[in-house]
């Protein structure tokens, strides 16, 4: 049997840009991407500090170091440009496997940059 558990989270992102016309997606700075271990087009699920809205969609690469984390698309609608989002990847582990499971987590400050950086252990 496989069990859905966390694998990593962007905490505290700073929504830096909205654009409603684009295709659909949240874009995030592909340096975030890489530390998190989520590659493009993976499916993630946003939970919206500000306003408690939950949703998901997937990810598009935003230009490596520049710190972009963009709603687009009916995303858009989501969230306000400064707002503080949670960025969740989930996987399926085997149950064999639980025990070893760490989700990364990624703690963001204002600026988006990592300020944070653990995986904690299931116990």
């Amino acid at each position: 049997m496989f069990r859905s558990f966390l694998r990593a989270k962007l905490h505290l992102a700073k929504v830096t840009e909205t654009n409603l016309l684009y295709e659909g997606s949240i874009s995030i700075d592909v340096e975030l991407l890489e530390l998190a271990g989520i590659l493009p087009y993976e499916r993630v699920w946003i939970s919206n500090i500000n306003n408690g809205e939950r949703f998901d969609t997937y990810v598009i690469p935003a230009k490596k170091g520049s710190r972009i984390i963009g709603l687009n698309g009916p995303a858009a609608k989501k969230a306000a440009v400064g707002d503080r989002i949670v960025i969740f990847s989930y996987g399926y582990i085997k149950e064999e496997e639980i025990q070893k499971h760490q989700p990364k987590i990624i703690i963001l400050d204002e600026n988006n940059n990592p300020i944070k950086i653990y995986s904690p252990q299931i116990v």
